[in-house]
């Protein structure tokens, strides 16, 4: 993508632009302090003026899905998606409508990721959104299965490891496998233990 000021400056003109630039800063930093509603606020006359710039649309679906509101997120990462040809929100993408049940809409979202074949983090991003798809429609089994594929706990995980990790020792909870969950909640508190309420699950299950 082009650097958002340039873009601006092409969308709006020089003089809008450094007040929509400012604007757009605003956002991004109100997104990162988690003040979802200030940053919709500070971001409202870019999308309004610049609803072609990626960055905007980008950042307005991820602070609208933040704030809950899945067919307004949908609406806005819609918009970057094309616009930037990108699938790097497609993880988000796909989560609000898995909250809003459009399973299809989802699978193919995973499809998507797939064939772009991104940055393995994406990568299992889109696979946890879609085992929390299958199980949300009953389907634990193709849940496991989908996370367990290819996994093996990396002596060193990052992030996304560990959240895989923990969404896998949900679904063994929940399809009644406790001595599988409680170890793998035991792996993952041993690296990230303020990771969600991974310390409690370990306890409920000991």
């Amino acid at each position: 993508m082009k650097d958002p000021a340039v873009a601006l400056k092409k969308l709006v003109g020089e003089p809008r632009s450094k007040t929509l630039g400012r604007r757009l800063h605003e956002g991004a930093k109100a997104f990162e302090a988690e003040r979802f509603a200030d940053a919709r606020t500070a971001l409202g006359p870019v999308v309004k003026e610049a609803p072609e710039l990626p960055e905007g649309r980008e950042l307005m679906g991820l602070i609208l899905y933040r704030l809950g509101k899945w067919k307004e997120a949908i609406k806005h990462l819609e918009s970057f998606r094309e616009l930037a040809g990108s699938t790097e929100q497609h993880p988000v993408l796909a989560d609000a409508h898995r909250a809003l049940g459009n399973w299809a809409d989802v699978d193919a979202l995973w499809a998507e990721l797939g064939e772009a074949s991104p940055s393995a983090e994406l990568v299992v991003e889109g696979r946890i959104v879609v085992a929390g798809a299958k199980a949300d429609q009953g389907d634990l089994t193709s849940a496991i299965r989908l996370l367990e594929q290819n996994w093996k706990p990396p002596k060193r995980p990052m992030g996304h490891h560990l959240r895989r990790a923990y969404a896998l020792a949900d679904l063994y909870d929940r399809a009644g496998r406790a001595p599988r969950a409680r170890e793998l909640f035991s792996w993952v508190a041993g690296h990230a233990p303020d990771l969600a309420d991974v310390q409690q699950r370990v306890k409920a299950l000991s």
